[in-house]
């Protein structure tokens, strides 16, 4: 080799390495936290949140806090050190994470509250399920079952919750129309607890001796809870059973007749409307939303709603399986059974 091709060969090579760091220095990165990956939805959440990341050119950099308030924390300074031009982050404690988002905000990186709001923070968007349709649907098809009357229990989520609270308050907003309905016991549950749900159903049964007429759960862990401690007292199909996120528990119980109702949250159209906005606010354009709300922060909070949909016997086919929100095997085993 010439010492002229010498030299051409090593101004190619310069050349392709500068390439390669403009094109690695470009890459748009977006972080995405999670409470947990305890409960079976997260996994959802996490899959159709990098799908859509992916398909729009982003990079994702995961991470869950292990229902920590202290590590999320520490993974979002982690995710600011690694260059992420947005943070969508569910927040393990609404009240306790204004300071994640001031931390996000001096590196001029926005923040958008996924699933839960952040309060006194003025986050760049929330992306939500309507949580409180979510209590109304539930006590509204109660109300039906029950003609109006009987004795209640209300197991809410973590106390302080912005989805728990926005869910009981939609269940309330409908059973104060019926003079005829007792909420005979309303109990909060920390961590969303199915075990502590189910004892809360026990201990009320024992107390009205078993005269139990309707469980509303904020979700299927507790619901599922509440299916176990009916169906050992002989109650199956007794009392009226609804939970919300449509996990596979659920809708075992419902195929089973062991629960009556649930409210699919549709994990997808929020992960992705999520994911779709984290990279349109990197890039530094404005997004479409459908309302603004208070969040204690002295700045309305854009927020993106997706939708809820009650389930019941009746469109399992429509709204689970021809979704592929759940595998028919998954619920029924190698049986061909057909609704």
């Amino acid at each position: 080799m010439t010492h002229f091709s010498k030299i051409l060969l090593a101004l190619f090579m310069v050349s392709a390495i500068l390439v390669g760091c403009k094109k690695r220095g470009s890459e748009l990165k977006i972080g995405f936290i999670l409470d947990n990956m305890n409960e079976e939805r997260y996994a959802k959440d996490k899959k159709y949140f990098e799908d859509k990341a992916k398909a729009l050119g982003a990079t994702v950099i995961f991470a869950s806090a292990n229902s920590d308030s202290a590590a999320q924390m520490n993974k979002v300074e982690n995710m600011l050190s690694l260059g992420v031009k947005a943070i969508v982050m569910q927040p393990v404690d609404s009240n306790a994470s204004a300071s994640m988002v001031e931390a996000a905000h001096k590196e001029k990186v926005p923040v958008i509250a996924y699933d839960r709001i952040i309060f006194k923070a003025p986050v760049d968007l929330y992306v939500t399920q309507d949580s409180f349709k979510v209590g109304v649907l539930q006590a509204e098809a109660a109300v039906k079952r029950t003609n109006g009357k009987g004795n209640y229990i209300i197991l809410s989520g973590a106390e302080g919750h912005s989805v728990a609270e926005a869910i009981t308050a939609g269940v309330k907003s409908v059973l104060v129309k019926y003079p005829d309905i007792k909420i005979v016991a309303h109990q909060y549950h920390a961590g969303w607890s199915a075990e502590l749900a189910l004892r809360t159903v026990e201990n009320t049964l024992t107390r009205f001796n078993n005269k139990i007429d309707a469980i509303l759960a904020n979700n299927s862990g507790m619901a599922h809870g509440a299916v176990q401690a009916v169906v050992e007292q002989k109650l199956t199909g007794k009392v009226f059973i609804a939970g919300a996120d449509a996990d596979l528990s659920a809708i075992k119980d419902i195929v089973n007749g062991k629960q009556q109702f649930e409210v699919l949250k549709d994990i997808k159209p929020l992960a992705e409307s999520a994911a779709e906005a984290a990279v349109t606010l990197a890039k530094g354009l404005p997004v479409i939303f459908d309302q603004t709300i208070d969040n204690q922060s002295g700045t309305p909070i854009k927020v993106i709603n997706t939708p809820v949909y009650p389930i019941t016997t009746e469109n399992l086919e429509e709204k689970i399986f021809n979704s592929g929100f759940h595998d028919r095997i998954a619920v029924f085993g190698d049986q061909k059974k057909k609704l």
